[in-house]
């Protein structure tokens, strides 16, 4: 990776970038919203597209000289339909937060209803949090996962939406670590004459390789993020049956967002095409392989897990009944000194703060990018045990950094 015209320009942004790429190298990334890309997809991120406006859509622009913009927009759509088997696909959200904006904007009205997973327990800012958009501009109830179980109760959320009547169900989640049945919330959908969206921003890499069952096809509008799981160029993606395809456009741009970043569709166009390889199958199943490794390693060592394990590339500890004393807080501030980067999250009942919270929420998908299999996890799940085991203990934060730096070294990044 070279850096020598920041080095000239910026050592300042320079030095930080390279440090940035050391701090990558010597830690665990093990936030289950992060991956780390291929050189291919940075260097498109990286590339000449920066400079070009391309505001409207392919064939469609509001300025000229947009020829190289639409092919890689078009291919970056192509590569996702033939993914997700959508029938219509927008690639030109920033986030996986604008893609929902862009839904809400397109089918709904301020003060519409909308009915989704608290974030307590799972759930996302942008499904309905007071502090987001969504919670100041329309009217949100929220449905619960089953305290006991860490399972959504399918039959009371049908219920809640008859009684509701939401105009929308949001479905998808950030830190739910269960196949979700999204026919049986479609069902619920149905019940209250309500849209289906469903966020699938965490699982884009497993939906596509099919090792979780895909939500297109069911739900009348799919959203997700670009960067986790599918390990593509930052940025979110909205798919949909075809009758919604003008509204959808038309509230991404110009509803919300200006000028595409075509920089970043390039590196979605590149991820998709790396993730049509056959590798990439292999790949999503040993995502989910390694977090149900990882979960059994932590059970082994009396940790409670919320749900009891895990069907997803995250694994989500309950540290109460194991750890008391210890919060999600202090969990991650001394993983992160050993060189373990996860974070504190929330768990259903949660007594706590957020910002302080009683759980760990750990992820699988950057270490498999690294190579990490079964018997590193195994590794990693002890190493991450022994530090909240022994909070305080310098001798053993000591041994397991040490741990950490040798499965660093044995899986370089971007040599």
């Amino acid at each position: 990776m070279n850096d020598d015209h920041v080095s000239e320009v910026d050592p300042a942004v320079a030095d930080a970038l390279a440090d940035e790429v050391e701090r990558q190298q010597d830690t665990l990334a093990m936030i289950a919203s992060e991956n780390h890309a291929s050189e291919a997809v940075l260097e498109a991120q990286g590339s000449t597209l920066t400079n070009k406006y391309a505001e409207g859509y392919p064939g469609s622009r509001y300025y000229g000289g947009c020829e190289n913009a639409d092919v890689v927009e078009e291919l970056a759509r192509e590569r996702a339909t033939e993914l997700w088997g959508a029938e219509h696909v927008n690639v030109q959200p920033h986030s996986g937060t604008q893609a929902n904006m862009g839904v809400y904007l397109a089918m709904l009205d301020p003060g519409d209803k909308i009915l989704s997973l608290d974030l307590t327990h799972g759930g996302h800012l942008s499904h309905g949090h007071q502090a987001n958009f969504t919670g100041q501009l329309y009217e949100v109830e929220q449905y619960e996962v089953d305290a006991e179980t860490g399972y959504i109760d399918y039959d009371d959320l049908r219920q809640q939406a008859e009684e509701f009547e939401p105009d929308i169900i949001v479905s998808g989640y950030s830190a739910y670590p269960r196949e979700v049945e999204w026919d049986r919330i479609q069902a619920a959908a149905d019940a209250a004459d309500a849209l289906h969206l469903a966020d699938i921003a965490h699982i884009t890499g497993l939906v596509a390789a099919g090792v979780h069952d895909s939500p297109v096809g069911v739900a009348d509008f799919v959203t997700g993020s670009t960067h986790k799981t599918i390990r593509s160029g930052r940025g979110g993606i909205i798919m949909c049956d075809e009758e919604y395809a003008d509204a959808v456009d038309s509230a991404v741009f110009p509803g919300s967002q200006g000028g595409p970043l075509m920089h970043n569709i390039a590196g979605k166009a590149v991820g998709f095409k790396e993730a049509l390889e056959p590798e990439f199958e292999a790949y999503a199943e040993q995502v989910v392989e390694n977090a149900k490794v990882l979960g059994e390693t932590l059970q082994d060592r009396g940790f409670s897990l919320v749900s009891g394990g895990t069907d997803t590339h995250l694994v989500l500890a309950d540290l109460r009944d194991s750890h008391p004393d210890v919060t999600g807080s202090d969990a991650e501030e001394a993983l992160e000194s050993v060189g373990i980067v996860l974070n504190a999250n929330t768990v259903p009942g949660e007594t706590r703060s957020p910002f302080v919270a009683s759980g760990i929420r750990a992820g699988t998908p950057a270490l498999t990018t690294r190579g990490f299999g079964v018997e590193e996890m195994e590794q990693v799940g002890s190493c991450i045990a022994d530090v909240i085991d022994n909070i305080g203990d310098e001798d053993v934060m000591a041994e397991v950094s040490e741990r950490v730096q040798d499965l660093c070294d044995e899986h370089p990044l971007y040599e």
